[in-house]
């Protein structure tokens, strides 16, 4: 057989390159992600059977691509959005631990964010949804790189509302103008109303639960439809209130599951990601890329207002008392449920087993936006478009998991995976639903598992083992180059002083800062049929 001609060379270069740079040959895509609150990797059909009220994800599953070895970033909020918009661990983007109301800081402002990367890139960047990243001055979503901001600026438990949904312990609605305040009650905000903003500016306080989900819905397809009209790509960050607490059910209420409050509230949020799907391909199938994730495991002592670990319940932990879902590194608490969809583009009814993680959101968007990482810092993201593309399915190597309000310092790494194996240096600290906390405990040397035969974390690998002793060393030196990697690199420092002064409020001199819309416009402010009317605050 003879030598390729030149020609053939330069058009197979050509071909390969297209290969490699996605975004060369097809333009720059747009971006929507869907990020879920406290979800449970068993909450969608598609991974586990049992439940049954996810028939829109399942179908995004069925015509994408479904992750099953998928990992927050960390197992609370505020530092797992914060990595999912960094690419970095809270160790390096200083995000250990969650902002509170009176929060004076935020998500350092030299640390770059994905919306500011690809507005430079040329797109449009919206955020709908919760934020949790500071709400201060430029700590605010309207200035970390996004054109477009609704939503609340943090999680919806944390002030009050007229209609407060369903909780354990169950919480009251905000007072009434002229009304004493209540006796505050343990883990509930009684004294300042939830927000909603629209960019910088407070358009209701309290805001109503109960229409939030439609609203963010009729707010997502008209960025999409602005942006796609304007001829720019666009990125839309969508951070859902569901499936923390408190849930709301809708009115009228969807067929009955079964699953009670939990399942019917997890109907609502399938239907809502049916709709943005709906919208996205609307605007023409196969420009846009979805990718659907949760930002940490089920909060445990919620009961059965917490989602379903499926078989993630680490065993070890629970006979121990305690939990082992969110704010652990046990896989209850960071392994959660993610679809990337992409028609035409991303391989349809495949189940990818890659160790992946929502540090990798960052990285990869980039690199399909034909952008570049910002200099001088590292990143524990990757980027995984091969995997995406169904070209690999090799992920991470190693991956960290930060403590995350259980045991041990907030943000410092005490659990690491390598390969099937997980390691833990620090276990216990998080309530379970029956009010155990289970024993902090510090393990040299650690605790391993091997994840390929004991996916429930029940017996650790017996420390005299041929197994243990052969694996502990690559283990060790993973953890030491890890822990040098990170202290060598260019860390940031999150700002977690409080300020009453800085408590988002509409009008201090009232109760819960209670904004009260015309009575002439109560009513199309709920029905979402008109553009929202500025509120009148008393």
């Amino acid at each position: 057989m003879g030598m390729p001609s030149p020609r053939a060379v330069l058009v197979l270069a050509a071909v390969l390159a297209g290969l490699s740079a996605p975004h060369a040959a097809y333009g720059q895509p747009n971006f929507i992600v869907i990020l879920a609150d406290d979800v449970g990797w068993g909450d969608l059909g598609a991974n586990w059977a049992e439940t049954k009220e996810t028939p829109h994800l399942d179908e995004l599953a069925a015509e994408g691509t479904r992750f099953v070895d998928f990992h927050s970033a960390a197992s609370t909020c505020s530092p797992s959005r914060a990595s999912l918009l960094t690419g970095r661990l809270g160790a390096r983007n200083g995000v250990t631990h969650n902002f509170a109301v009176t929060s004076v800081g935020g998500l350092p402002l030299n640390e770059t964010t994905l919306a500011e990367v690809l507005r430079e890139a040329g797109y449009s960047t919206g955020a709908i949804g919760k934020w949790h990243l500071g709400h201060h001055g430029h700590h605010h979503p309207s200035f970390r790189g996004f054109d477009y901001y609704f939503g609340i600026p943090y999680s919806h438990d944390m002030g009050c509302t007229d209609t407060p949904g369903y909780n354990l312990p169950p919480c009251p609605p905000c007072p009434r103008h002229g009304m004493a305040a209540r006796v505050a009650r343990k883990d509930c905000y009684t004294e300042v109303a939830l927000p909603l903003f629209e960019n910088v500016t407070i358009i209701q306080q309290p805001v109503n639960l109960s229409s939030l989900a439609a609203r963010y819905v009729e707010e997502a397809a008209r960025f999409i439809q602005q942006a796609s009209n304007s001829g720019h790509p666009f990125f839309l960050y969508l951070a859902l209130a569901h499936m923390h607490v408190p849930l709301g059910v809708p009115l009228p209420p969807p067929p009955a599951s079964g699953g009670g409050i939990y399942g019917a509230s997890l109907s609502e949020m399938d239907a809502l990601v049916g709709r943005i799907k709906r919208v996205a391909d609307s605007y023409g199938k196969g420009n846009t890329l979805l990718w659907f994730a949760g930002d940490n495991g089920p909060w445990a002592q919620k009961c059965e207002l917490a989602g379903r670990l499926g078989p993630f319940v680490g065993a070890w932990q629970r006979w121990r008392g305690g939990s082992s879902a969110k704010q652990t590194t046990w896989e209850g608490g960071h392994r959660v449920p993610a679809l990337v969809y992409w028609p035409g583009r991303i391989p349809a009814k495949r189940t990818s087993h890659a160790l992946l993680s929502t540090l990798d959101i960052f990285p990869t968007l980039v690199a399909l936006a034909g952008a570049a990482l910002p200099p001088n810092r590292r990143f524990d993201g990757l980027d995984v478009s091969p995997v995406l593309f169904g070209w690999s399915d090799v992920g991470h190597k190693v991956l960290l998991h930060p403590n995350s309000g259980a045991a041990g310092k907030d943000g410092e790494i005490e659990t690491l995976r390598l390969a099937q194996y997980k390691a833990f240096y620090t276990t216990g600290g998080a309530m379970a639903c029956d009010g155990s906390i289970g024993p902090a405990e510090h393990h040299q040397p650690p605790l391993i598992f091997n994840l390929a035969r004991d996916i429930q974390e029940q017996e650790p690998l017996d420390v005299a083992s041929r197994e243990y002793q052969a694996v502990l060393p690559a283990i060790s030196r993973a953890y030491a180059q890890a822990l040098e990697d990170i202290a060598t690199d260019n860390i940031s420092v999150a700002d977690y002083s409080k300020d009453p002064a800085v408590t988002p409020c509409c009008n201090v001199q009232h109760v819960a800062c209670r904004c009260q819309v015309p009575e002439s416009h109560a009513a199309v402010l709920d029905r979402h049929t008109e553009r929202r009317v500025t509120p009148l605050c008393l």
